[in-house]
């Protein structure tokens, strides 16, 4: 009962919301609004959230070195935005280097520099380090931590300016020195656990025009097949992407049958529905197992039916893209799945996405909700700050929920 409040309190209150707040939020981005004059800052050598950084409920475990020859250098961009100077004293561009989740951070918090103090711009003076300068472990190596102050050098501004770094979302923020703030993000697969639920881009969808279509290329209005509460077939509108990263390579759990031979490859924490004494019920990928029945299209198209799982194996792939649909079902690959990941409640989880129909059904010409850079849609991140702020963390999937102790 407590999840099923939380979440219609989430819903409650984005419906209340003005319709133009409602393109702006935590998520990843630019578009955040401006924010207020009078901001608490934070302490000297204060560091929020108040837990470790490599820990869950921070930034997590270091993940190892990221090297310009090593395999996991593509998962590092530039950053050239011209509203922030870095201070590159090698002279190699390192420091512009860094993860997509820190870069869309540090745009984010760029903005709030300039709408907090105008004419001052964010400073960079470290990000990825390829030369051994920080102590072991540090994340400066992954390109997930960034030292920065300001670009007049007001220490007074430094308290200030790690509050702000909060606001926009880093995941670790320490006043570190008197002369600069070091911030860090989370690595992007774990990120990505926290979203909608997410397939490869090459999975395949069934559309109502009788074509198939790779998830990564649906557009807002494709009728994709899906189910209802009933478990009969629709086809139901494809709304908008929860999250999606196009390169970024992570994880994914692979159930598959023999007969006939079918494959459905998803995250650990995405929603699957089972058959059980004939009645259907979710369960998180990472939960299956050989011997199961999972839902699959019958050879005629007309109507699902149960398999059993024959094996169960994990593949990282590259790339992911979660998406929602009206109806929060979506046959992919020809299996029956979810919309949704990290709370095993398929009603709730819908219910909690109300607001996202609402807007789609009725007002579509306000905003786009599926106008959205890569990254964890804001409305999605929204949901699950709530619930990990009221929850146990027992209501989430292992591999979503943060370390609150």
């Amino acid at each position: 009962m407590r999840l099923a409040s939380v979440l219609l309190c989430a819903a409650c209150l984005c419906l209340a919301l003005p319709f133009p707040t409602l393109a702006c939020g935590p998520g990843r981005g630019y578009g955040r609004r401006k924010h207020p004059k009078k901001l608490a800052p934070l302490a000297y050598k204060q560091f929020i959230p108040n837990v470790a950084e490599k820990t869950l409920g921070a930034s997590g475990r270091y993940e190892g070195k990221i090297t310009r020859n090593s395999e996991r250098f593509k998962e590092l961009t530039p950053n050239y935005n011209p509203d922030i100077i870095f201070k590159d004293e090698e002279n190699t561009g390192a420091d512009r280097l860094m993860t997509q989740r820190c870069k869309d951070k540090l745009n984010s918090l760029a903005i709030s520099v300039m709408n907090q103090w105008p004419g001052v711009k964010l400073r960079v003076t470290e990000g990825w380090d390829e030369d051994g300068h920080h102590f072991e472990e540090s994340l400066h190596y992954e390109g997930r931590a960034v030292d920065i102050t300001t670009s007049d050098r007001d220490k007074s501004k430094y308290g200030t300016l790690s509050r702000l770094a909060v606001e926009a979302g880093f995941d670790w923020v320490y006043y570190e020195s008197k002369a600069h703030i070091h911030c860090s993000v989370k690595a992007e697969n774990s990120v990505a656990a926290k979203s909608g639920g997410c397939f490869p881009g090459s999975a395949l969808v069934r559309l109502k025009d009788g074509r198939t279509k790779e998830v990564k290329d649906l557009t807002a209005g494709d009728q994709v097949l899906a189910a209802d509460e009933s478990g009969n077939l629709v086809y139901s509108e494809f709304i908008l992407f929860v999250d999606r990263a196009g390169a970024t390579r992570r994880a994914f759990r692979v159930i598959e049958t023999k007969n006939p031979p079918l494959r459905i490859t998803l995250t650990a924490a995405h929603l699957l529905f089972v058959q059980q004494n004939a009645t259907l019920r979710e369960a998180y990928a990472s939960d299956v197992r050989p011997g199961q029945e999972i839902m699959i299209l019958d050879e005629g198209g007309r109507r699902l039916r149960p398999v059993t799982v024959d094996r169960v194996y994990d593949e990282d792939r590259d790339g992911w893209f979660a998406p929602l649909t009206s109806h929060g079902t979506i046959v992919v690959d020809d299996v029956l799945a979810s919309c949704y990941a990290a709370v095993q409640n398929q009603k709730l989880a819908h219910l909690a996405f109300a607001p996202v129909r609402f807007v789609q059904k009725v007002a579509p010409f306000l905003f786009s909700w599926s106008r959205q850079g890569e990254g964890v849609h804001w409305y999605a991140d929204f949901l699950y700050r709530m619930g990990t702020w009221i929850l146990d963390k027992d209501a989430f999937h292992p591999l979503s929920v943060e370390d609150r102790s």
